[in-house]
């Protein structure tokens, strides 16, 4: 005996849960509710912000798409022009106190004449044994030295792919790459050493749009405004304590029950298993690896500085600071941080020092945001950890010692990336087959577990077609075919199109109201 019934239960409001409940909302057939222990959609995508003003997002978001449906619905959600900043991206990697256009790959004209002639030296001899290779690389690592060389693998790709993933590259698998790491051009690497040049942008998300307010989090919260209001249910009143997968029955920490018919979940999938207390599944989960995030953000006082410029985001392979990116959140829109006239006390200096003057005082100001990853592979001083990111910036030459910090932020997030581990595959193809017998989809950036379909626009449609799946038997392409999305304009769906929903009770018989 339910407290409600619905046909399709949503868990989560992140873009995934949102982009199953706005394609339910849009297709307006069976009945549905969403779910979310956060009183404020957003999931792993929201904006937290500091007592001084400061926004930080949880990591490194920008919007970039390869789905019409996905701009469709938040361009209708934040529908005006000056919702919206356009930025190109600027980025580099700090590498012996030089900063190297972004792919470092590309640019080792702008090395050291050593680490020129190691990085060519690696790819002519990836190149010759490339022509005679007919095996698919075992892991990561392989990948690497097949595609970069030795040279570019221990200078960049090695050290900094620890840093991200927190484990080393030769426990990661290598079908995920896709369109996520740049195959450099050896013709291309070695004329621009001749000459002295660098290569240009590279990757989906050369351009990149930006809200000009309330930070990535304010998409998704506008993204939920669209929706019912009576079909939403966030806070302690959405909090999940059970699934009775046999019973087709989630219980709320409130002692609310909701029966469904089916599933769409999409917290962590080992945290599913756990709560539907199946032994099975849960020994099945423990194959799957993840590492956490620390989100670190520093607010400044004074004029940004000329070093810094425009720069976007910021690679740090190397140990002279913990973090592996750094974002200047400041740049990305004015709003992210207090106005000028605003009137802070100066926490401390930069080298941690005492300020001259405890007084409150006007800026301007500017931030930056940094990301430290943490596994089990990767230990981390949490106690230090502001502090030494601080240090970091000073070694890096982002800040000098005697800037004025006015504002700090230090948040972890235990489940951070979805590690593409050599056993991750072969537990998602016993795992989520089992949980879709039970009539759950557990999809999104960990509800699925693959990284390379993990971006905000992924993670949205990996909701949308979940629903699809379930109304109409559709393909979900994004979830089994991520090259295929990623290599395509997906303009099939429309928010605009509209739908008569008939034979619905045939399909997905509306749950009973007992």
């Amino acid at each position: 005996m339910a407290d409600i019934n619905v046909d399709v239960l949503v868990i989560g409001a992140g873009p995934t849960g949102l982009g199953a409940a706005k394609r339910l909302n849009h297709i307006n057939g069976p009945s549905w509710l969403i779910l979310d222990s956060n009183e404020k959609a957003g999931g792993l995508a929201s904006t937290d912000v500091t007592p001084e003003g400061f926004l930080y997002d949880v990591g490194g978001h920008v919007i970039f798409s390869h789905y019409k449906y996905f701009d469709d619905c938040i361009d209708e959600a934040l529908p005006k022009e000056d919702d919206w900043y356009t930025h190109q991206r600027i980025s580099y990697v700090r590498y012996k106190n030089l900063w190297v256009p972004y792919p470092f790959q590309n640019n080792i004209s702008m090395l050291p004449k050593d680490d020129q002639v190691k990085c060519i030296d690696g790819l002519i001899d990836a190149a010759l044994e490339h022509r005679v290779n007919n095996s698919k690389p075992k892991d990561f690592d392989e990948w690497i030295l097949r595609i970069c060389g030795e040279g570019v693998a221990d200078i960049f790709m090695r050290p900094y792919n620890f840093k991200v993933w927190a484990v080393p590259t030769t426990k990661m698998q290598c079908q995920w790459l896709g369109e996520r790491v740049a195959a450099p051009d050896v013709k291309l690497v070695t004329r621009n050493v001749i000459l002295n040049k660098t290569a240009g942008n590279w990757g989906p998300n050369a351009t990149f749009r930006f809200p000009a307010r309330d930070g990535t989090g304010g998409i998704w919260i506008a993204v939920s405004d669209t929706l019912p209001v009576e079909k939403k249910r966030y806070g302690k009143k959405g909090e999940v304590t059970k699934v009775d997968a046999a019973k087709k029955l989630v219980t709320l920490q409130d002692g609310t029950t909701i029966g469904y018919d089916k599933l769409i979940n999409t917290m962590a999938v080992d945290h599913l298993v756990e709560k539907m207390g199946n032994k099975e599944l849960i020994t099945l989960s423990k194959g799957l690896y993840y590492s956490s995030t620390h989100v670190i953000g520093v607010g400044i006082r004074g004029e940004r500085p000329e070093r810094i410029g425009d720069k976007c985001w910021l690679y740090f392979p190397e140990d002279n600071c913990p973090f592996y990116r750094a974002t200047i959140f400041s740049n990305y829109s004015p709003y992210n941080q207090p106005q000028k006239d605003a009137k802070l006390p100066t926490l401390y200096l930069a080298d941690g020092s005492k300020a001259p003057s405890s007084d409150a005082k006007e800026g301007p100001y500017w931030s930056i945001m940094l990301e430290v990853s943490q596994s089990t592979m990767k230990p981390v001083d949490e106690e230090n950890l502001l502090k030494d990111c601080i240090q970091g910036l000073i070694n890096t030459d982002m800040i000098k010692a005697e800037d004025e910090i006015v504002s700090t932020y230090h948040r972890k997030f235990d489940h951070g990336y979805p590690t593409p581990a050599l056993e991750r595959e072969g537990v998602l193809k016993e795992l989520l087959p089992k949980l879709q017998d039970m009539d759950i989809w557990s999809r999104g950036r960990f509800g699925s577990w693959r990284y390379e379909v993990g971006n905000q626009d992924h993670s949205f449609m990996l909701g949308v077609e979940a629903v699809d799946n379930i109304v109409n038997g559709a393909v979900e392409l994004t979830l089994n075919y991520p090259d295929f999305v990623n290599s395509r304009p997906n303009a099939e769906r429309r928010l605009a199109q509209s739908f008569v929903f008939g034979g619905a009770s045939k399909e997905l018989p509306s749950r009973a109201r007992k």
